[in-house]
């Protein structure tokens, strides 16, 4: 016998040892020490090239989306001011200034007191307007005016610039898979191209004597070659490259000439038949000549698919299914598929539909079937299903949901408290690991990140300070950032906890008065001058924040019961307000002063606040919790938050 040979038989030998039936958890555990951890291949690909393919690294929007305040509806923008107390019985007359803003149309007109201008669905607001109201309630009322039927509230029918998107914001997180709703946003956002993890290719060979191909003549007792296609067409599902090879009959040298070339030309390889003890078995004894370990499982506690053969050649993942069609699919789904979909970095499979709770009255219109897309939480008593509220135009409402869920037509909303069958979007959707709800941050990224390396999902729900904090007192989140100033004791934070609440402390941002360089009404004051100089001149406009926000209440403390050109212009984030401010449909506004730096305006600070979390004390000892504080504290995240721009606690 020669050196080779010996060397193959002693192999084959030593193979023996795994024929002892392993139970599935421990057959997997080997599988898996044997293969992983492993390098995930990455690739460079066109946004459409990338369906269906997992991020290879996170993504942070370069622009604001929208890019500037627009209507939702076709009608006019005007100020809600002038349409206090209007009604089908009390109507008002506004005269049209002389332009009509189209889509792709800069507006170059203000919208004085009592005047109004024509805009289309999805073009710009003019300076001055902080509303839109419907064509449908209005009437011509002459050469130049229209007659207004219907009052107007601040913000109504309008998408304030990066309410959907923040610049800077990260908009998917490595991992992700890309979908038509992931796509969605990324051309919002103007990216081409995007890294993703490559599929792993995946060989699949039948074996078998007896094995025919669909398609050609059905000779005496042979059977369809069944198990090739079920196999490479569940590897395709799972996230592999599918190579189809045939089936190779029982013949040592045509099978190894088979399996080698396979071995070297993909990335896994799977094989159908040939697993039993029996003396026609020839694939185990080959496998042990591609590469070591070889064999780590031959015989697996389960029913169907006991004679299962799992192995790790030059770390590269070689199966041996079993030769019935029913053992060879329960054995794929059941111990090869998770691996396969972990190579692909692709998350596990989950169910395709849920049963939650409504946490809030979610209205509807009478007479239509609504869906309403949600984001799913972990509520005390099961999921809760949050409604996505950022407007039909928002990208980020179906790309960051989880699914949706329908109203009927002859109701005319949902309560809350109701029981709704969620259909997802995504087969492996899953409730996440962490809700945090309540003020957002890009800081909030840096802290998250380590998270996600982990593989432990979050979810963030931007309501604002209040609105996180009534979510936590309904045990809806973990976590609530907050940073809330208690005008009476001058305490940030604290005196908004309830019982059952504890504050952890998160880190400190500069707020401050933002505007446009060289605006001499600004340059060289501090925050109090500054404000004052604005209150002033009655042709400086403001932009606000929206209700329950901590910026808010730092605005209405520091406007000392002023109600100023603009203060009704209420957008949901920071760099809404930069974005009015540096786009000249406003002169002045609160905001961090990482919005200033990123629209290039002027900061003058005005306080340091301090963005805390509030924390549930019931889920402290959470795993994902755990992490996001042992996150927070460690040196990584600190140093990411100093070179934001943000001082940790």
């Amino acid at each position: 016998m020669t050196a080779p040979a010996a060397a193959r038989e002693a192999a084959d030998t030593r193979q023996d040892q795994f024929l002892d039936v392993l139970s599935r958890e421990a057959a997997l555990a080997r599988f898996e020490e044997a293969l992983f951890p492993r390098a995930l291949p990455v690739v460079e690909l066109p946004l459409l090239a990338a369906l269906g393919l997992p991020l290879a690294a996170d993504i942070k929007a370069p622009v604001d989306a929208p890019p500037f305040d627009r209507s939702n509806v076709d009608g006019f923008a005007v100020r809600s001011a002038d349409l206090a107390g209007v009604g089908p019985g009390s109507p008002v007359e506004l005269r049209l200034n002389g332009e009509s803003v189209h889509c792709g149309a800069a507006p170059t007109l203000a919208v004085a007191p009592g005047t109004a201008t024509a805009v289309a669905t999805g073009a710009p607001m003019p300076r001055g307007a902080d509303a839109m109201l419907m064509v449908e309630h209005t009437h011509p009322a002459g050469p130049g005016a229209i007659e207004a039927t219907r009052s107007a509230a601040p913000g109504q029918f309008v998408s304030f610039a990066g309410s959907d998107i923040a610049r800077g914001e990260t908009l998917l997180r490595a991992g992700a898979v890309v979908g038509a709703r992931e796509i969605g946003m990324l051309a919002a956002c103007g990216v081409a191209s995007v890294s993703v993890v490559r599929k792993p290719r995946v060989a699949v060979l039948s074996t078998g004597d007896e094995l025919t191909q669909p398609g050609e003549p059905l000779r005496p007792a042979a059977i369809f070659d069944t198990n090739g296609p079920i196999v490479a067409a569940a590897v395709a599902e799972n996230g592999g490259e599918a190579v189809f090879l045939g089936a190779v009959p029982d013949d040592e040298g045509k099978l190894w000439a088979a399996m080698s070339a396979a071995f070297a030309d993909c990335d896994m390889l799977i094989l159908s038949g040939g697993t039993s003890k029996g003396a026609g078995d020839l694939t185990h004894r080959l496998v042990g000549r591609l590469g070591a370990p070889g064999i780590v499982a031959h015989g697996v506690a389960l029913k169907p698919g006991k004679p299962l053969c799992l192995a790790v050649c030059d770390g590269k993942p070689v199966v041996i299914l079993p030769g019935f069609p029913t053992s060879a699919m329960f054995t794929f789904h059941d111990m090869i598929a998770p691996v396969l979909r972990r190579m692909a970095g692709l998350p596990p499979r989950a169910e395709a539909s849920v049963e939650a709770v409504t946490p809030v009255r979610i209205p509807s219109e009478l007479g239509r079937r609504e869906y309403v897309m949600v984001s799913l939480v972990q509520g005390r008593e099961g999921l809760v299903a949050y409604p996505s509220g950022k407007g039909s135009g928002a990208i980020t409402s179906f790309a960051q949901a989880d699914g949706f869920l329908a109203i009927d037509a002859l109701a005319d909303h949902m309560p809350a408290g109701a029981r709704a069958s969620v259909t997802l979007f995504t087969p492996h959707v899953r409730a996440p690991d962490l809700v945090v709800i309540g003020s957002h941050c890009l800081g909030l990224d840096a802290a998250m990140a380590p998270l996600a390396r982990a593989g432990l999902a979050a979810r963030v729900i931007a309501l604002g300070s209040m609105g996180g904090v009534s979510a936590m007192r309904r045990g809806e989140c973990d976590l609530a950032p907050l940073h809330l100033l208690d005008e009476k004791t001058g305490a940030w934070n604290a005196p908004f906890l309830s019982d059952g609440m504890e504050l952890v402390p998160g880190w400190r941002r500069m707020q401050g008065v933002v505007f446009r360089p060289r605006d001499a009404r600004f340059e060289g004051r501090d925050a109090h001058g500054a404000v004052a100089g604005a209150l002033a001149d009655p042709a400086c406009l403001m932009v606000n924040r929206n209700q329950g926000a901590g910026t808010r209440i730092l605005m209405d403390r520091l406007l000392a019961g002023a109600r100023p050109e603009g203060y009704f212009n209420q957008p949901r984030s920071h760099n809404a307000v930069a974005a009015a401010v540096a786009q000249g449909r406003a002169d002045w506004g609160l905001a961090i002063r990482q919005a200033a730096e990123a629209y290039g305006l002027g900061f003058i600070p005005l306080t340091q606040e301090h963005y805390d979390f509030a924390l549930l004390t019931e889920r402290r000892d959470r795993p994902a919790v755990r992490a996001f504080l042992a996150s927070l504290a460690s040196e990584e995240t600190r140093n990411a938050l100093r070179q934001l721009g943000f001082e940790p606690a």
